[in-house]
């Protein structure tokens, strides 16, 4: 049996654990955001909230899938390129996270390339953390302000991903 990577009711149901372990670490949380390729992880996760948490998808600005299939009310193809391609670059979001993602997605963010790099950067000076790029869009959209939490938001950031080169990363 073949398993899609993003668009199958499994993966799906299996990402959307990720966003159970985030309501079991941190109840508190009014808005999660997450970096959006296909929509598996995205949607699954946004599927779990049911919007009880607000689900900010942030996408490079090169890959925006989601944000053009949301601004047209359903998947279509959209561009593939910049930074972050290899890990978000999806050509078109699942026909079955759509529906998640119109229902329980709040917004959709796009970021461009630099501020995933700087993003990648601060969690390499900071904290010693070496993301890929995909990894770090999410945060990239609080450090670029392409998104700006609401008054008194408690706001959890999903971080995921080291296939990268940490000589990419780190200053010289």
């Amino acid at each position: 049996m073949e398993v899609h990577a993003y668009d199958h009711l499994a993966v799906l149901a299996g990402q959307g654990t990720t966003a159970r372990e985030f309501e079991l670490d941190a109840p508190e949380l009014t808005h999660v955001l997450v970096a959006t390729g296909g929509g598996g992880l995205i949607g699954g996760m946004a599927a779990w909230y049911a919007g009880s948490v607000r689900v900010v998808s942030v996408e490079p600005a090169a890959c925006p899938a989601l944000h053009d299939a949301l601004a047209a009310g359903q998947p279509v193809q959209a561009p593939v390129g910049g930074l972050a391609a290899d890990a978000l670059g999806a050509r078109q979001v699942g026909a079955l996270m759509f529906p998640f993602a119109r229902d329980f997605v709040a917004e959709a963010v796009l970021v461009p390339d630099e501020a995933i790099r700087d993003a990648q950067r601060l969690l390499w000076d900071r904290l010693r953390l070496v993301a890929e790029p995909g990894g770090a869009t999410a945060l990239s959209a609080l450090l670029c302000g392409a998104w700006v939490p609401p008054e008194g938001a408690r706001v959890g950031v999903l971080l995921c991903g080291s296939n990268t080169d940490p000589a990419t990363v780190a200053r010289r």
